[in-house]
């Protein structure tokens, strides 16, 4: 699948670039997601994003435009997201739980947090349901036989 990753940290990659092996196609920039970065995201099906960016409505509607189907947010909540913008456009979100500041950097924290990332891109690329991961404003998963 191919992906989009906003706001990564330097100490970031690597874990994100383990845990992917090379499975899926994704771009990494350190820039936040917000009206002007959102073309990084042309003919990619996800984004990946944190708390730093903005997934507010008219980026969303961008994303949608441009094909994006998935967010992954890596963030303690799902607040920074207009959630029932990216359910009527069809877009689905998955919540991988992490607090990291730049000065802790938790290695098992920043490896658990990428392998979850990468397996939700894994599990929407089977057309399946993220399962406990699942942020949409949908209740997808209460629809299972719809994501399978």
């Amino acid at each position: 699948m191919k992906a989009v990753a906003y706001s990564i940290k330097p100490f970031e990659k690597e874990h994100l670039a383990k845990a992917n092996h090379k499975k899926h196609d994704i771009t990494l920039i350190s820039n936040p997601l917000n009206l002007d970065t959102v073309a990084y995201a042309k003919g990619k099906y996800a984004v990946i994003v944190t708390a730093e960016d903005d997934v507010f409505s008219p980026v969303i509607e961008k994303l949608a435009a441009m094909g994006v189907r998935f967010i992954v947010t890596r963030t303690l909540n799902t607040a920074h997201i207009d959630k029932e913008t990216a359910s009527r456009l069809g877009i689905k979100i998955s919540n991988v739980p992490i607090f990291i500041s730049e000065n802790e950097k938790d290695i098992d924290e920043l490896q658990r947090a990428a392998y979850q990332t990468i397996k939700n891109l894994d599990l929407w690329q089977q057309n399946k349901c993220v399962g406990d991961a699942c942020a949409c404003a949908n209740s997808c998963r209460t629809n299972l036989n719809n994501t399978k």
